[in-house]
């Protein structure tokens, strides 16, 4: 028995075994088991349900023999009691009497648990009844929304006191404006450097707390009086109120350009001294960005070259789009202690539209400075363009390199804008004064709602009055592709045509194409 026993090693050997050997001479090791685990392996190689007797032969003696024989009849041997049997029978019938006991105990005195249905009371009937105990019910639910009511009353009253604290408003003021502190001073900044400004004017601000007994009752949005805590300190250029004037008139042509006077519209009027410290500060950072706007306006248009020269007079810009048409650029800035003008009855024509498109321009040159495009690859030059990148192995030309680096101003891109504005409301005239002027045959114009800022379409129909349903070739159409400076034009049949930006070019294609129109019509009639 001692000899054929399994030999169990708790602790692990401190040998690792050799799971392959690469073809470069490296042993890759198996990871060594933990003790656990190392047990777990041995204690399954031992075969639990096999009997030791079986593989090993027979006894060599005849005491070995009788030994066996008693060990395995042990197990079988009667009890040595003879009334072992009585006892069992007499405890199985005691068990048997004492559940006959229990069964007859709860027939006769019904000492048990029973899950009988509650009784419920009828419901009463009577709408008077039911009546009164909805109206019970609401008064209820009444008191309990009128006591929340009264609760949230009182919470926003004390939340509302809470807001004139100077700490409370300067942690407001924190989340709208950059403010930093310097000494003992709190300093804010209004300027768009952090969106890609290179203005050179500052717009720092400061903050200080309102003297005790002293909080006046400011000017708030929509005119409401509002109490606060804290004043704001604007630079004395950054007061008032200011606003880019985009004009396009119509001047003779005898007419001198630097005759064109300033006329400050009616309405505009300066930011009140009680006014909120967020009107100031929006209106301080208006007045800055209308003369970052103006200065750029202004420095491109004494250094780009063009044909027709461009005139900066003061806080004017002038220039020629077309004979007889001059733009004008004006930064109105009011503070206040200017001296009224008596208003002109002549009526201020301002281009809202170019004035967004000046704003919009700006914001794009902002954009342009921040959002630098990533070197790719990674350790290419910083700030290069995917087209300068592409520019050696597309074999790019010298001239291609130039128009490349080239970006447009923003007072050429103004020009251009302004141009087609004013060829399109000149088109927009020729089209309908022939419309009216000439009864037969009939002009429509489709004027097209998806345009961009530099090109815009109309499709024009010619018809006949009664003879629509002669043929479709009775009724002529040519579409009209408006530019910058000029127009391009597509027949009926397919060929294009382009015209300047004189008015009677166009006049005179209309009346080409309506005398092709009766002479088509009356083809249609003698066929």
């Amino acid at each position: 028995m001692a000899g054929s026993s399994v030999k169990v090693s708790v602790e692990a050997l401190q040998e690792h075994q050799i799971q392959e050997v690469t073809l470069d001479g490296q042993e890759i090791y198996v990871q060594q088991l933990s003790m656990s685990e190392n047990l777990t392996k041995l204690a399954h190689k031992i075969d639990f349900f096999k009997d030791e007797s079986d593989g090993k032969g027979k006894p060599a003696s005849e005491g070995e023999k009788e030994v066996a024989e008693d060990k395995q009849l042990a197990p079988f041997m009667p009890s040595l009691w003879p009334w072992d049997t009585v006892r069992n029978h007499l405890k199985c019938g005691l068990t048997e009497m004492s559940v006959l006991l229990d069964v007859l105990n709860l027939v006769k005195e019904k000492q048990y648990l029973v899950a009988d249905p509650a009784s419920q009371d009828t419901p009463d009937t009577r709408p008077a009844v039911q009546l009164l105990a909805k109206k019970k019910s609401l008064v209820a639910a009444s008191s309990v929304l009128l006591s929340g009511a009264e609760r949230l009353k009182k919470s926003h009253c004390e939340a509302s006191k809470k807001t004139n604290d100077f700490h409370t408003e300067l942690s407001t003021l924190r989340k709208i404006w950059r403010l930093k502190k310097v000494s003992t001073n709190i300093v804010g900044d209004l300027s768009y450097r952090s969106a890609g400004s290179r203005f050179w004017q500052g717009g720092s601000f400061e903050v200080r707390k309102s003297v005790e007994g002293e909080q006046a009752e400011t000017e708030g949005e929509g005119g409401a009086a509002r109490a606060t805590s804290l004043e704001v300190t604007v630079p004395s250029e950054l007061e008032g109120v200011a606003y880019i004037q985009v004009e396009v008139k119509t001047v003779p042509d005898m007419m001198d350009l630097t005759s064109s006077a300033l006329k400050m519209p009616p309405g505009l009027s300066a930011v009140p001294t009680n006014a909120y410290w967020q009107s100031k500060l929006e209106s301080a950072q208006n007045v800055l960005f209308c003369k970052e706007l103006f200065a750029q306006l202004a420095r491109e248009a004494v250094q780009v070259k063009s044909a027709t020269p461009h005139m900066v007079i003061g806080n004017q810009i002038i220039t020629n789009v077309f004979p007889g048409h001059q733009l004008s650029i004006v930064l109105c800035h009011y503070t206040g202690k200017e001296k009224r003008v008596p208003p002109s009855n002549t009526k201020l024509e301002h281009n809202h539209v170019l004035e967004h498109s000046l704003h919009q321009l700006l914001h794009e040159v902002h954009h342009r400075n921040v959002r630098i495009d990533a070197p790719h690859p990674v350790n290419a030059t910083y700030g290069m363009t995917k087209r300068r990148r592409i520019a050696g192995p597309a074999a790019l030309t010298r001239q291609d390199m130039i128009h490349m680096a080239d970006s447009e101003s923003l007072l050429s891109q103004i020009i251009k804008q302004t141009k087609h504005a004013v060829l399109r409301i000149r088109c927009m005239h020729v089209i309908d004064q022939m419309a009216v002027s000439i009864q037969d045959p009939q002009i429509t114009a489709h004027w097209g709602c998806l345009n961009s800022a530099l090109q815009s379409s109309v499709r024009i129909f010619i018809t006949s009055a009664g003879y629509e349903s002669l043929n479709t070739l009775s009724r002529t159409s040519i579409v009209l592709l408006i530019g910058v400076d000029t127009i391009r034009v597509v027949m009926k049949d397919g060929r294009t045509c382009q015209l300047s930006f004189e008015d009677k070019e166009l006049q005179d294609l209309l009346l080409w194409q309506i005398a092709q129109h009766h002479t088509s019509v009356v083809q249609q009639i003698d066929n």
